[in-house]
């Protein structure tokens, strides 16, 4: 089966929003920011293990 690139980009999507939506969405505004808060934490973790070296980072110039 050969699938052309916006098919399956159109695949992918379908099939994303279609767990997106199975997923129920707590109901309790506290349990949401909750879980919110839960997530920012583990990104956070996640980034803080990461160490980027000075030559990756790209140079910056402001200009007024």
């Amino acid at each position: 089966m050969k699938l052309s690139r916006r098919q399956l980009a159109g695949t992918i999507l379908a099939t994303a929003a279609g767990t997106a939506i199975a997923q129920t969405p707590p109901t309790n505004p506290a349990d949401e920011l909750k879980a919110a808060r839960d997530r920012l934490k583990a990104v956070g973790d996640t980034l803080a293990k990461l160490t980027v070296p000075i030559e990756t980072e790209p140079a910056l110039q402001f200009k007024a």
